[in-house]
């Protein structure tokens, strides 16, 4: 199915053509980072990449949350702690991520935790091609201990940060672009440099 040209798509095909041309062969993964419109953005990215014929998955970090018990057992969430505790980053790697990297036959779970219930959620394994992506979104994507695991990332400029998260990672001075959804329907690249 041959998605319609609007100006989001046509933005996103570019994006696309950028990301296929790097990393369009192997398994590669890439993150949309920020606090919002990250899962609608990586769900389009998703699915421009299908229309172009890759192979492509989606998960949150959103569905890797800690259980709200263990990210209030020292009190209250401030910044500090949330962008501490918020998510297990260890279960991400373990159940999504390596598997994911390691390709041939190997499982990878897309989520692990229902933030909702606050519950474990169920194991569902998939598998994918050879040549695929796995496109994650949500907050704190490029945050020291991930910042290796992404083959490319985007930072959704639109929005303010965890101020911890901003002054530990800096994300935007990581991130492989940077993207302005100020108007979700237009959006565009930034650039950083300032020459």
């Amino acid at each position: 199915m041959r998605l319609p040209p609007t100006p989001r798509v046509d933005f996103l095909r570019e994006l696309v053509g950028e990301i296929a041309h790097n990393y369009g062969h192997g398994r590669a993964t890439v993150a949309v980072d920020g606090t919002t419109g990250t899962a609608e953005l990586a769900d389009d990215l998703a699915s421009v990449f299908q229309d172009a014929g890759y192979d492509a998955f989606r998960a949150s970090i959103g569905d890797f949350h800690r259980s709200r018990s263990e990210r209030t057992r020292a009190g209250a969430e401030t910044p500090q702690s949330y962008y501490g505790d918020a998510y297990d980053y260890r279960t991400l790697r373990r159940v999504l991520i390596d598997p994911f990297k390691l390709a041939g036959s190997t499982g990878f779970q897309t989520a692990a935790f229902d933030a909702r219930r606050d519950v474990p959620v169920e194991s569902r394994w998939e598998t994918a091609q050879a040549d695929a992506l796995l496109i994650v979104d949500g907050e704190f994507l490029l945050r020291p201990d991930l910042r290796g695991i992404w083959n490319y990332s985007i930072e959704l400029v639109n929005a303010e940060e965890n101020p911890v998260y901003e002054a530990d990672a800096g994300p935007r001075l990581w991130a492989n672009s940077l993207v302005d959804l100020t108007d979700p329907e237009l959006p565009r690249r930034v650039f950083a440099d300032s020459c």
